[in-house]
């Protein structure tokens, strides 16, 4: 299989075609949903979850004028239909995500984690998708509950770094460096390490 290039897509406000509207075609609406894309879902049945989510439905058959003007497409049906859909998309230049079809498709939904602002995604090519939900449990586990903490020191950093034009090189270690000071020990006070006024400092022998 071809090497992927991973992406991540503004699809806020940009329509988008799901034929389909079982569990999975369900899903796909409302991940869609989530990022703002205005769903049209084309079904002859649809779930209360989809009709919920989606934009625009037409209760009825694929038919290939539904991907006019679309900017990407999912295909949830059974295989035949799913079949329909990417021969339509890859003649209208259209990006397709087939449910169960890899070969047919021409995106493939990753395994996602969202924690504090960061989104890290896991692809096995399609090939693997029990895989890619094993490797994302596993990272979610390792990731810290504080990331959005890491990503308003990022943040805070990069705005200085593109005012003094620090080499991109040079970025990632001083990153480093401020995360690693987040869990630092705080120093001791000037009191406590030299003692109040007119007191002793204790005797580090006792």
């Amino acid at each position: 299989m071809e090497p992927l290039l991973p992406l991540f897509l503004k699809l806020a406000g940009r329509p988008v075609l799901v034929v389909g509207a079982g569990p999975m075609g369900t899903q796909r609406v409302e991940q869609l949903a989530a990022a703002g894309a205005r769903v049209t879902v084309v079904a002859p049945e649809v779930r209360p979850e989809a009709a919920r989510a989606a934009a625009v439905i037409h209760r009825r058959a694929f038919a290939p004028a539904d991907l006019d003007g679309m900017w990407f497409a999912v295909a949830a049906a059974p295989p035949e239909v799913n079949r329909a859909v990417a021969e339509a998309a890859e003649a209208r230049r259209v990006l397709v995500n087939a449910v169960d079809d890899p070969t047919r498709a021409s995106v493939y939904f990753p395994g996602v984690i969202r924690r504090g602002g960061a989104t890290v995604a896991i692809s096995t090519d399609g090939r693997a998708p029990a895989l890619a939900g094993l490797l994302r449990e596993g990272l979610a586990a390792l990731l810290p509950d504080d990331l959005d903490t890491w990503l308003a020191a990022a943040e805070e950093l990069r705005a200085g770094w593109k005012a003094a034009r620090v080499p991109l090189a040079d970025r990632r270690p001083l990153l480093l460096a401020r995360l690693n000071a987040l869990y630092a020990a705080p120093a001791p006070s000037d009191e406590a390490s030299q003692g109040r006024p007119g007191e002793a400092l204790p005797d580090s022998s006792a």
